[in-house]
């Protein structure tokens, strides 16, 4: 059985480190210490160049996934400079202030994406009834979910996510994401029968510049895609799957 591995990234040295480890699939942000943004066009463009399909993060802001109409209209200009850069697929999603899918904009955001590939991604987790809003997913057409189980962790959200994947039964995809590392994957993998999963693949990098620090120009600290991670990764999903 052959097991995908996605990884969001938010560079393009994210990226080439990336596709060097062996993932499967990009999905491509800016701001991942957000929980990522959508990627500027010029990273749309690089990304474009990939060997594997990459999904392009449509996110206007940070904070809960409530959208305006403002927020409508550059998302959908962000969905044409996906097209434009020729990507694979957008991820989509967007809550109404009681949790639930707003799913009148996700159906207009999924039909100004017709002929992109597309994703539900984790404004899923903040639903009040995931069995609900998997029935939503499928009726919208999105390929897949990404989804921690509606908990903080993917292996805090084990149950949730092995009973939407049993209900499910192949109408969508379900994508365990967040917190998932070579050394839980295999769990994960083995608790929901996932055919594909998400993760970030980063290590920890201190800045080597106090002054950007000190200016507010750069983290003290941040977390980077890295390469010996995604191989471990892939070599850990590799033997979950036998």
């Amino acid at each position: 059985m052959t097991i995908l591995l996605e990884v969001c990234v938010d560079s393009a040295e994210g990226l080439a480190a990336a596709i060097e480890g062996g993932a499967g699939r990009i999905e491509l942000c800016s701001a991942l210490e957000l929980g990522g943004l959508t990627p500027l066009p010029s990273l749309m463009r690089i990304a474009a160049r990939a060997p594997i399909p990459v999904y392009a993060m449509i996110r206007p802001h940070a904070g809960p996934f409530f959208f305006d109409a403002a927020d409508e209209e550059a998302m959908m200009i962000d969905i044409d400079a996906v097209r434009a850069a020729d990507l694979a697929g957008v991820v989509i999603g967007a809550n109404r202030p009681d949790g639930t899918l707003d799913m009148p904009l996700i159906h207009r955001l999924k039909a100004h994406a017709a002929g992109l590939g597309s994703t539900l991604h984790r404004a899923f987790d903040l639903v009040p009834d995931a069995d609900q809003a998997l029935e939503q997913a499928v009726e919208l057409g999105c390929e897949r979910i990404l989804t921690s189980g509606c908990a903080l962790k993917a292996v805090d959200g084990l149950e949730t996510l092995k009973r939407i994947s049993a209900k499910a039964a192949g109408r969508i995809s379900i994508m365990p994401g967040s917190g998932i590392r070579p050394a839980n994957v295999g769990e994960i993998l083995q608790a929901t029968g996932a055919r594909e999963v998400h993760g970030s693949c980063s290590s920890p990098v201190e800045s080597a510049d106090p002054r950007a620090v000190a200016f507010g120009f750069e983290a003290k600290s941040t977390n980077k895609t890295d390469v010996a991670v995604v191989r471990e990764m892939r070599r850990a999903i590799e033997a979950a799957a036998g």
